[in-house]
């Protein structure tokens, strides 16, 4: 039996705690390797449905313009709304499923989001396309938020590396895939097929989705003593969430309040959250600025120019490729600190990766006309950029993510919702004004600016790196070890 508040030990002291035994069965952790695999390849096939559905619809934006009648920026809003939706979510999903467990909030929500696909599709004003698509997003954003808490009920610590790895890679490789879809299916069929084929994909992954079992251990510990209750008759078994269950207004704080009281107070938990944000605005940056170069310069279609998003997944490759090895990394330092590293071992992917996105920019921003001419120059320049911003962008989340875990253990939800709050800010945000600045500063300068401010944000890694100890040792939440 776990260690028991002495205040509360008088309560307790005749109860039967049920917990897993050796070897159990029972027990996720436990369960066949590849068993643990089927379950993670879909939930990071769902996070890749869910990133893909954000950005499928740019594949057709004049037909949207030109059937509901609106403009460009509010024509924005389609993806933009969507993406705060992912932020929203994740604050209701992320609490629901430490009290019901995961497998409810797998599907209950996913379902939902399919039935707001339909309005999406046959959306005869702006009105009804813009409402719906947010609320695709808050309920779509499931995978998000369950995804990581489904591979960290699976894995041991010191296994979960190329796991997390494909957590990391599936919203930005969903994302990426989208215009490539969206382009080819709109320039054939329309938008309104776009959000069909989308609907198609979500609903073969939720599918799937309703083959994963229930891993959270506190639930399954839950149901395992009220099956030996109704069996022995006996009311003092029990499980120690049942012991211990917060009071929904404690449950209120933790998801609704200390997320941001965190952001205000944690300087690790703020700069790497605006880091991560960075990273990922500019990948949906990228869904603006292509069709620009590809679309407007060089004439390419929609479908081509969602091509050039291949660019981006030969990145992201060789991401995956790199991860295991700083997996390895990870585990020979721990090894070296006698078994236990410190969080700022985890930042060396991002100190490797941060400089690939500030180069990429350069390299999109001045080999696209004007400054190559689409005569006297090649496309393989500005696609070629995204190589390096697709590892970047990879090794940088795979990287910060982990030592945010690490630096809160203790407050881990609250650290991870305040981040998915800033960085679905960020991806919302930049849409709607990446056109106008293209078109303003024209292609090198404007991707020059957004190159400066990711430089300004690489020495972030190396700084915690150097002094997060000391940070982390005058924090109230952070872990001092």
């Amino acid at each position: 039996m776990p260690h028991l508040d002495p205040e509360k030990a008088d309560g307790v002291k005749d109860l039967y705690l049920v917990t897993f035994l050796e070897n159990d069965k029972a027990d996720p952790r436990n369960w066949s390797p590849g068993w643990r695999w089927y379950i993670t390849v879909v939930s990071a096939l769902a996070v890749i449905s869910v990133a893909f559905a954000s950005a499928v619809i740019t594949g057709d934006f004049p037909g949207i313009e030109r059937d509901l009648h609106i403009g460009q920026v509010v024509t924005t809003l389609s993806v933009s709304l969507m993406v705060c939706g992912f932020g929203i979510g994740p604050l209701i999903i992320s609490p629901l499923s430490e009290i019901y467990g995961r497998r409810p909030l797998w599907i209950i929500p996913t379902f939902l989001y399919l039935i707001f696909c339909i309005p999406c599709a046959v959306a005869k004003n702006v009105e009804t396309l813009m409402i719906c698509r947010f609320f695709c997003g808050v309920f779509a954003s499931g995978p998000l938020t369950l995804a990581g808490s489904t591979i960290s009920d699976i894995w041991d610590n010191n296994e979960r590396g190329i796991a997390i790895a494909l957590f990391a890679a599936a919203p930005y490789g969903g994302a990426a895939l989208g215009p490539l879809v969206g382009g080819f299916v709109g320039d054939a069929l329309g938008w309104r097929w776009i959000l069909w084929v989308n609907m198609m994909f979500a609903g073969a992954v939720f599918a799937l989705t309703l083959s994963i079992p229930e891993t959270f251990a506190p639930v399954i510990l839950q149901r395992r003593a009220a099956k030996l209750r109704q069996k022995s008759g006996r009311e003092n078994i029990v499980a120690e969430q049942e012991v211990f269950k917060p009071a929904f207004s404690q449950m209120m704080q933790d998801t609704l309040i200390r997320p941001f009281s965190m952001l205000v107070t944690e300087p690790i938990l703020l700069l790497m959250s605006l880091f991560i944000s960075l990273i990922y605005g500019l990948l949906y940056a990228f869904f603006f600025s292509f069709p620009i170069v590809f679309g407007e310069d060089y004439h390419f279609n929609d479908g081509v120019t969602g091509l050039m998003f291949c660019s981006i997944f030969i990145g992201l490759s060789l991401a995956l490729l790199i991860t295991p090895q700083l997996e390895k990394n990870y585990l020979k330092r721990a090894a070296s600190k006698g078994g236990r590293a410190e969080p700022e071992d985890r930042l060396i992917g991002s100190m490797i990766g941060a400089p690939f996105v500030p180069i990429a920019l350069f390299i999109f921003g001045w080999t696209s006309p004007p400054a190559v001419l689409p005569g006297g120059g090649n496309w393989v320049g500005p696609c070629s950029a995204g190589i390096p911003f697709g590892f970047g962008m990879v090794v940088i989340y795979f990287s910060a993510n982990a030592y945010i875990i690490d630096a809160f253990p203790n407050y881990v939800a609250s650290a991870l919702a305040a981040k998915t709050v800033v960085r679905s800010g960020a991806g919302a945000a930049m849409p709607l004004f990446m056109v106008q600045m293209f078109h303003g500063l024209g292609n090198g300068w404007a991707a020059s600016l957004l190159a400066f401010v990711s430089l300004a944000m690489v020495p972030i890694p190396f700084m915690f790196y150097k002094y997060g100890k000391s940070i982390r040792a005058k924090s109230k939440r952070a872990t001092a070890a």
